[in-house]
C-alpha cells in the first residue's frame, strides 16, 4: 500500500514522547487494518478493543478495558505496550474518561500508548478541544487515491473515476449490479445509520438520506440551499439541511463546499462535493461503459474525481478548500494555506473557456492558478499529484 500512514504512526509510536494518536476518517478505508500491521510490527504488547463490537459500550466498559490492559502489560514485564480503542466516538462521555485515566498513567509513570480511532469527525475532535486539549495528535486517512487502487489493484485512471477508492469494493467490479449493492447498503446505508443517525439528534432522518442522494446528483455544481428544499419537496429550512451536510461531510460521504469570501458570512449556496466518486455510481441507474460513452455526462465524473481528490487532501493536509463566483465569473477550486492562494479551474472536456479564472485572477490575485484539462495539465496525471505540490 502506497501510503505513508503506517511510517508516521510507527514513528510518533517509537518517540518518548508521550501523545495520545487519534486516526480519524469515513469507513472503509483501512483504518482497522493500518492499526492491526502496527500492532503486529510492534515488539511490545498490544491490547485493541472495539466499541463497535459491543451493544451499549459505556465509559465504565472503555474504563474496564484499560484497567485490564495495565494489568496484563505489568504482567508481561514490558517497558510499554500499545492500547487501542476503535470507534470511539460511539462511548458516551468519552473524551472525558480518556483523560481520566491518561493523567492516572502519567502521574503513574505508565508508559502506556494510546491509539484512538473514530468515524466521525464531528464527534471526535468536540471531544478532543473539549477534553483532551495538549494530550494528542490527529492524523485524518481519507479515502483511497487514485496511486493507491492502481498500486494495490492495477487500476487505470478511468476505472478509478467510476469505482472510486474503496479498497474492500475492488474484487466486485467485474460484477457492477453487486457492486452497487454493496456500496449502497454496507458503506453508506451503514456509514449514515452508525455514524450519523446513532449518535447525533436527526428529526428528519429522511430528509438527510434524500440530500445525500440529491448531493451525489449535482456533485460538482453549487446549489442553492433554497432550490435544494424545492428538490426534496419537504417542509425543513436551510439551516436544518446546512447542518445535515455537515454531518454527512463529518462522515465522509458528501461536503458542501463554502464560496471563497474571506471574513464574510456563510453562503447560502454551497458547492456540492462528494468525498468519493463510488458513492456517486453507485446512486446512478447507468453502467461504467454507458456512462464513460457520453463525453459531457462522464465529465461529471472526471470533475467530481477531481474535487474528491482535493477534498481528501485538505483534510489529510490541513489547506482550506472553497470555490469562487462573482456575477457570471466562476472558478471551480480555491485553495488556500499558510497565506497562499491558488485557484483551478477544471475543463474535463473539449470547451476550455477560461473566462473565470481571468477574472479570479484580476479579483483576487492569487499566488498561482492552474488549468486542469486538455490544455493545462491532464485530469490523468492530477489525480496522481499530491496537491500540496500545488503550493
Amino acid at each position: 500500500m502506497q501510503r505513508s500512514y503506517f511510517q508516521i504512526l510507527r514513528s510518533r509510536i517509537a518517540e518518548q514522547r508521550k501523545f495520545i494518536q487519534v486516526l480519524l476518517g469515513p469507513r472503509q478505508v483501512g483504518k482497522t487494518t493500518l492499526v492491526s500491521q502496527l500492532m503486529k510490527a510492534y515488539p511490545k504488547p498490544g491490547y485493541y478493543h472495539s466499541a463497535d463490537a459491543v451493544s451499549n459500550a459505556t465509559d465504565s466498559w472503555l474504563e474496564q478495558r484499560w484497567q485490564e490492559a495495565r494489568l496484563q502489560w505489568k504482567q508481561t514485564g514490558a517497558i510499554d505496550c500499545l492500547l487501542v480503542f476503535d470507534e470511539i466516538q460511539k462511548i458516551p462521555n468519552w473524551s472525558e474518561m480518556v483523560k481520566r485515566l491518561w493523567d492516572e498513567d502519567t502521574r503513574l509513570g505508565n508508559s502506556i500508548k494510546v491509539i484512538l480511532l473514530g468515524s466521525s469527525r464531528l464527534l471526535i475532535q468536540q471531544g478532543l478541544t473539549e477534553s483532551l486539549a495538549g494530550r494528542f495528535e490527529t492524523t485524518y486517512i481519507g479515502h483511497w487515491s487514485y496511486l493507491e487502487m492502481k498500486e494495490a489493484f492495477g487500476w487505470t485512471a478511468e476505472k478509478y473515476v467510476w469505482y472510486g477508492g474503496y479498497p474492500g469494493s475492488a474484487s466486485l467490479v467485474e460484477n457492477e449490479l453487486r457492486w452497487k449493492r454493496y456500496i449502497n447498503d454496507s458503506l453508506i446505508e451503514t456509514s449514515i445509520s452508525k455514524d450519523i443517525l446513532m449518535l447525533t439528534r436527526v428529526d428528519k432522518p429522511a430528509l438527510m438520506r434524500r440530500l445525500f442522494e440529491l448531493g451525489c446528483a449535482y456533485s460538482g455544481q453549487i446549489l442553492s440551499f433554497t432550490k435544494m428544499l424545492g428538490q426534496l419537496h419537504d417542509a425543513g429550512n436551510t439551516v436544518t439541511l446546512s447542518h445535515y451536510l455537515r454531518l454527512l461531510d463529518t462522515a465522509g460521504l458528501l461536503a458542501g463546499l463554502e464560496k471563497h469570501a474571506g471574513s464574510q458570512v456563510r453562503s447560502s449556496s454551497p458547492k456540492l462535493q462528494v468525498h468519493n466518486t463510488a458513492l456517486m455510481s453507485a446512486q446512478h441507474p447507468g453502467l461504467y461503459a454507458d456512462v464513460q460513452a457520453r463525453p459531457e455526462l462522464w465529465g461529471r465524473w472526471v470533475e467530481s474525481s477531481v474535487g474528491a481528490h482535493l477534498i481528501n487532501a485538505s483534510h489529510a493536509d490541513g489547506f482550506a478548500l472553497t470555490y469562487w463566483r462573482d456575477g457570471n465569473d466562476e472558478i471551480d477550486f480555491v485553495l488556500e494555506r499558510q497565506g497562499v492562494l491558488v485557484g483551478l479551474e477544471v475543463k474535463s472536456g473539449a470547451t476550455q473557456k477560461t473566462s473565470g479564472m481571468n477574472a479570479f485572477l484580476k479579483k483576487k490575485k492569487p499566488d498561482k492558478t492552474y488549468l486542469i484539462g486538455q490544455q493545462g495539465i491532464p485530469w490523468q496525471e492530477f489525480l496522481a499529484m499530491n496537491p500540496v505540490s500545488l503550493f
